[in-house]
């Protein structure tokens, strides 16, 4: 790796930790052999170090570009992946849908219910909403008189 990319990803790794989570980041590393660290240390070094090192735009701003910019992309795994990554920078339930609702409008409906669906499971999953009661769900029966 060039000395820039080096610096870069030095510079990316606490970034890509804080963000997506230690433990994600980390297992992913381990996880890598010779072929994949190319990318690790690329994906670390580019868009974590390059990009989300940037001071020009907050964490939360990226946060929300990536998951509208994902939901373009149809990329699921990573609209999941960036869903938590917008929690841990302090993105709301609210800014998060908001978000979805406006790639949804350019995206088209099926892009956004992929990613609705993706976000819903994350949010579920990390207890940033809850699931409807089971009382809820059930239809109510008619009763005859």
């Amino acid at each position: 790796m060039p000395a820039d990319d080096e610096a870069l990803f030095k510079k990316g790794m606490p970034i890509r930790r804080e963000v997506l989570g230690a433990e994600y980041v980390d297992s992913s590393m381990a996880k890598a052999d010779d072929f994949m660290m190319s990318f690790q240390r690329a994906t670390t070094a580019w868009a974590w170090g390059w990009a989300w090192g940037d001071k020009t735009l907050p964490r939360k701003t990226r946060s929300l570009l990536n998951l509208a910019m994902l939901t373009a992309l149809g990329k699921i795994p990573e609209v999941k992946l960036h869903v938590k990554g917008a929690l841990n920078n302090g993105i709301t339930v609210e800014e998060i849908k908001a978000t979805l609702l406006h790639a949804t409008a350019y995206c088209g409906i099926p892009a956004g219910l992929d990613a609705f669906k993706a976000a819903h499971e994350v949010l579920l999953a990390e207890g940033a909403i809850q699931p409807k009661a089971a009382a809820e769900e059930k239809p109510k029966k008619k009763t005859k008189k």
